[in-house]
């Protein structure tokens, strides 16, 4: 590893965008199956490797995640007021009509896997374990030129029961993937006036 490497980490970190306006063109299934090859390479607490990836094909189900999310997106926009109502409202926060692939991705919460380790003390190591996966996901995807947006206005109980899925699974990100619709190196938050980006806190104490 070297000078190179370096350099090609530092741009895909600046490249990797939450993406919102997607092209509606088929992503290759080769393409797919190095993105899922990525995310099997993600660490895991006690390599218990607990996402569970569902990829959503059915009509239906999709129409039902993007109602689900239009009501929680109606709520949401409640909580602002005057130009800051305004500058919510234009956003567009999900891509769900025009992004090919949707992926829900549920952590479970009690994986046979890892027998426990690493997580008596820290039980929600095993849903930031499939944080890092998405992230693994996603920078292996703005390197096939790929961009991904997640969907995080949503009410995670009735997709349960839209999936049919354990008790023991819960949700931890809708993600849209597809080709974008435009490249950008800033975030749209940023370029639309939402809020610039701050500085990382990290203090030697």
């Amino acid at each position: 590893m070297g000078q190179t490497h370096r350099d090609a980490l530092a741009d895909l970190l600046v490249w990797r965008r939450d993406v919102r306006h997607f092209r509606t063109e088929a992503i290759d299934g080769a393409v797919l199956g190095r993105l899922r090859a990525a995310m099997d390479r993600a660490p895991a607490v006690g390599n218990a490797r607990p996402w569970r990836v569902m990829q959503v094909e059915d009509a239906a189900k999709r129409a039902a995640v993007t109602a689900n999310f239009e009501a929680a997106n109606a709520r949401a926009a409640d909580i602002y007021e005057g130009e800051a109502a305004q500058k919510y409202r234009s956003l567009k926060l999900a891509g769900l009509h025009d992004a090919p692939v949707h992926l829900a991705v549920w952590t479970d919460t009690a994986p046979a896997e890892g027998a426990g380790l690493g997580r008596q003390t820290m039980p929600e190591m095993l849903a930031y374990s499939t944080v890092a996966a998405i992230h693994t996901l996603w920078l292996a995807a703005r390197a096939e030129n790929i961009g991904v947006g997640w969907v995080s206005i949503l009410d995670p109980a009735p997709l349960k029961d839209l999936f049919g899925v354990p008790a023991t699974w819960d949700l931890t990100a809708y993600l849209c993937v597809g080709h974008a619709a435009e490249d950008a190196d800033t975030p749209l938050l940023h370029r639309a006036g939402w809020q610039d980006n701050t500085a990382t806190h990290w203090d030697v104490v």
